[in-house]
């Protein structure tokens, strides 16, 4: 247990709701009973909303919900009644220590801190992102189950998603009372409106896992869940489609996870916790691309590596060559803004590319001028340094540039310049650079074109009775 040898700043709903996005830690609360909870490090901020830490109260470590908002009655309520319904049909949830209003407003809910568990959206991370079908499967075992036992409690969380269970070992924990749905309580759910949830979880794993669902939905069903093919299949595509679009605007809105600027002048976007390391590119992009060697100079872009407080980087300015460029890249979405959407696009579906890292817009209103894209860098060979054209790829190679185009086939992506230079081969994985020309088709008719030029250009980077092409040719999804 944490001891605070100096007294603590106290805070009331009110002076959280001031402090935005970073609340000072260590804090204390007041509880309407008069007792005191001490917040050590915060998990999540909802600026002037909510905010979730770890404290301790009455020697307790606890989990410390605090609804700060005016209309917090509400949240606290349904979070209240969502913990209590978890209980009181005998799930696996943190055990409930407090819950109440705060003297001067606002709402307090204390659950009891698991310090040994872990998310299973972490363990995921960590374990199964590379892995294998039966790591996978062990994996989300214990959520499948249960996620059958509160289905057939008639509880379902609205929100469902992997950050929703806590694991430790086998043993397996539901979280977030505030998304637990009651409405069809004592239950079962019906097969209809059970798949639509599943669907929710299921469309958050990547594309590539989803070989995987009908052994995910046996254990499912060994734990007496119901599910209807006709309903869960067709969800899953509506709500990844859905989460991809909110996601790319996310990468364009200042919120939890990119830090947004936005005057008359100027629009930039970087990931949050990189802005502090990012600042001096902000300030002042053209003496980064100065001090950087480059390799590529003049005409529509300049490129060149640079680091930049720790981080390797591959900066790229799209330039406008003369008025008729100025004009007619006025109203469009720059390369930049592209490069910046299309690598979010790659790393939700799984796919690998540099991690994008700033854009940067000139503006002039709502017109726009030069764009800079910041990636980290990719240190591997290109396939075109690494690739001998005169045998097939070792058989990792092989395997990873399969998967890549088979992916890329099923999403409907078209890369648009498949030179050889713009495929890197790193840690185990085929990744694409160079992306704004990148498209996701709506209808496979307008798709097969693009794919079809996307492969008559990837082939062409080698002499075309080469036994690369020959295998490239054979193996590759038909044009």
């Amino acid at each position: 247990m944490h001891s605070h040898g100096a007294s603590l700043p106290r805070h009331d709903a009110l002076a959280l709701r001031k402090a935005g996005r970073t609340p000072l830690v260590p804090f204390e609360l007041v509880l309407a009973d008069g007792s005191i909870v001490v917040v050590n490090h915060l998990l999540r901020v909802l600026p002037g909303k909510r905010i979730v830490g770890v404290g301790e109260w009455q020697a307790h470590a606890v989990l410390v919900k605090v609804f700060v908002a005016k209309a917090s009655q509400r949240h606290w309520t349904r979070e209240f009644a969502g913990i209590s319904a978890l209980l009181d049909a005998g799930l696996p949830t943190p055990a409930l220590r407090h819950a109440g209003s705060l003297p001067g407003g606002g709402h307090v809910v204390l659950t009891e801190f698991l310090s040994g568990a872990e998310s299973l959206a972490d363990r995921w991370a960590r374990e199964v992102a590379s892995a294998g079908h039966e790591l996978a499967l062990d994996t989300l075992r214990p959520a499948m189950r249960l996620l059958a036992d509160m289905h057939r409690h008639g509880l379902m969380q609205t929100d469902l998603h992997l950050d929703n269970f806590l694991v430790e070992g086998e043993a397996c924990w539901v979280i977030d009372g505030d998304a637990i749905n009651t409405r069809f309580s004592p239950g079962p759910l019906t097969p209809k409106v059970a798949s639509e949830n599943l669907a929710v979880l299921f469309a958050q794993l990547p594309v590539a896992w989803e070989h995987c669902l009908p052994a995910f939905l046996a254990t499912y069903v060994q734990a007496g869940g119901q599910w209807l093919p006709e309903i869960l299949y067709p969800a899953i595509a509506r709500i990844r489609a859905w989460r991809l679009r909110d996601y790319l605007k996310k990468t364009v809105r200042n919120c939890s996870l990119f830090s947004v600027q936005h005057s008359f002048r100027r629009f930039s976007s970087v990931p949050r916790q990189e802005q502090p390391r990012l600042a001096d590119f902000l300030r002042d992009p053209d003496a980064l691309l100065a001090t950087g060697s480059q390799y590529k100079g003049g005409g529509a872009s300049t490129v060149a590596r640079a680091e930049l407080n720790g981080l390797r980087l591959v900066v790229k300015r799209y330039n406008l060559k003369d008025w008729r460029h100025v004009l007619s890249r006025f109203w469009r979405p720059t390369r930049g803004w592209r490069s910046w959407r299309e690598a979010h696009r790659l790393l939700f579906h799984g796919l690998a590319t540099p991690r994008p890292l700033a854009l940067l817009e000139e503006r002039w209103g709502i017109l726009r001028g030069r764009a800079f894209f910041v990636s980290e860098l990719c240190p591997g060979p290109s396939l075109l340094e690494l690739l001998d054209c005169q045998q097939e790829p070792e058989p990792e190679l092989k395997a990873a540039l399969l998967l890549t185009f088979q992916r890329l086939h099923g999403l409907r992506i078209s890369h648009g310049d498949l030179k050889a230079t713009n495929l890197f081969w790193h840690e185990g994985q085929v990744v694409l650079i160079d992306l704004d020309a990148m498209t996701q088709y709506r209808t496979a008719c307008t798709f097969q074109r693009a794919w079809a030029s996307d492969r008559r250009r990837l082939l062409r980077n080698w002499p075309a009775d080469s036994v690369l092409v020959r295998w490239l040719d054979a193996s590759l999804p038909p044009a």
